[in-house]
């Protein structure tokens, strides 16, 4: 079935995978997490080592989908353009800063770039110092306890973050198509990624 031409492809059905299975992971990672150091909601669902399991496992499978997913030839483009800054990037940054109509971005704008990095960051020390929290034996007593810390205020900062992304989301329909659909509007693609949308008309 041929998309309508006011249509781009924006997504494929693998990056929509990827961006749906880590972010089910990330939240039953965050749930449990609340579950384990907020008392009222540790009383309240109780089952405390179920809860444990849940998190630990779903934490480890956090990189998974990203892993999997660079089969994809469309997602590592993706992660290829999500890695670097160009100086549209820096212009889109500039015209943040001074409230300019005109923000000129690639099929990803700076934003995104420097929330999917961060992301990315996030996940691997979450995963690290988790693993110094579970399997004990592979650190010291004072590793234990700065891996502690760290996971502890990391995790608030992934669900202060998250919780800013999925605002955002919530405030662009036409972005939630795109992931939900894969398709986006070629005007709004024009008006929000110029550059992405001219390198697609050719």
């Amino acid at each position: 079935m041929r998309r309508p031409p006011e249509f781009l492809l924006r997504f494929t059905r693998a990056e929509r995978w990827v961006h749906r299975t880590t972010a089910a992971l990330m939240l039953v990672c965050l749930a449990t997490a609340a579950c384990l150091y907020v008392a009222p909601l540790a009383e309240l669902v109780g089952r405390r080592r179920l809860v444990v399991t849940v998190h630990v496992w779903c934490g480890l499978a956090l990189p998974a989908p990203l892993l999997l997913g660079l089969a994809s030839r469309a997602l590592r483009a993706d992660v290829s353009r999500l890695s670097r800054f160009t100086d549209v990037d820096w212009a889109w940054l500039r015209a943040v800063r001074t409230r300019a109509a005109e923000r000129p971005a690639g099929k990803f704008n700076a934003g995104q770039k420097l929330y999917a990095q961060w992301t990315l960051g996030a996940i691997l020390v979450i995963v690290g110092t988790g693993l110094l929290m579970w399997l004990t034996h592979l650190a010291p007593p004072a590793w234990r306890t700065g891996a502690t810390f760290v996971h502890d205020w990391l995790a608030a900062a992934i669900a202060v973050v998250t919780v800013g992304h999925i605002r955002m989301a919530l405030r662009d329909g036409e972005a939630r198509r795109g992931m939900r659909t894969g398709l986006v509007d070629r005007r709004w693609a024009e008006r929000e990624h110029p550059e992405w949308e001219a390198a697609e008309r050719g």
